[in-house]
């Protein structure tokens, strides 16, 4: 079992920056890669960015340029940087986990972001 715990949400005007973090503990060894994926509302879940163990990233083309993924394998917790967020940004926003044995996914209780003036 894996846990994670999300924090760094909050309302940032348009243009502003915010950083979350992804606490995870448990059998942290057993789950690679690790993300973010957001759910605005009256949308579906959706992938934002993800690193693994060895530090390759993935973005979503909406996110790129704008955002960064990191990780420090050493404290088992994970970020995201968010720069020049927009209105569109405005999610909750989930820290994922994936076993890399079973392919099961664990979830964070998830961040609620909003971007508004």
């Amino acid at each position: 079992q894996v846990q994670l715990v999300e924090s760094g949400g909050g309302l940032v005007q348009p243009g502003g920056s915010l950083r979350l973090s992804c606490a995870a503990s448990g059998s942290v060894f057993s789950v690679d890669p690790v993300g973010w994926y957001r759910r605005a509302p009256g949308k579906e879940r959706e992938l934002v960015a993800t690193i693994t163990r060895g530090g390759s990233t993935n973005y979503a083309s909406s996110v790129k340029d704008r955002f960064t993924i990191s990780r420090d394998n050493a404290k088992n917790t994970m970020w995201l940087q968010m720069n020049s967020l927009k209105p569109d940004d405005t999610a909750v926003y989930y820290c994922n986990a994936v076993n890399r044995a079973s392919g099961f996914q664990f979830w964070g209780q998830g961040t609620l972001v909003t971007v508004s003036s």
